[in-house]
């Protein structure tokens, strides 16, 4: 059987778009009424891959699985916002990622994906 992957948002602390250059370069479009957040995917819980992120974890092989935003300023994981997505295909996953950052910044809110 496959591997099943998430989809999941995590909000991050509005300091990221004061701080971080290639955060506002990204997100041109924001005007600071809605929160920044970031959507990512993966096999795991969106409670492990948050943590993952929190903690610097590294893999095996000594990679670097966190995302240097999130590790500094992911706040909390933002269920409401991925919950209706099921599980996915790596490649359906990878989809949807895009496709959700899209469609959440047409809506207003600062989005950072990998």
């Amino acid at each position: 059987m496959p591997t099943a992957y998430t989809v999941y948002v995590i909000e991050l602390s509005r300091k990221v778009f004061t701080e971080n250059w290639r955060f506002r370069a990204a997100n041109p479009q924001y005007n600071g009424a809605l929160e920044c957040l970031y959507v990512g995917m993966t096999s795991r819980t969106p409670q492990e891959r948050f943590a993952q992120h929190k903690t610097g974890a590294l893999s095996k092989k000594g990679h670097d699985l966190s995302s240097a935003i999130v590790r500094k300023y992911g706040r909390y994981l933002r269920p409401s916002l991925y919950q209706h997505i099921g599980p996915l295909s790596r490649a359906e996953a990878l989809e949807v990622e895009k496709g959700l950052a899209l469609e959440l910044r047409r809506k207003g809110y600062a989005v950072w994906t990998n």
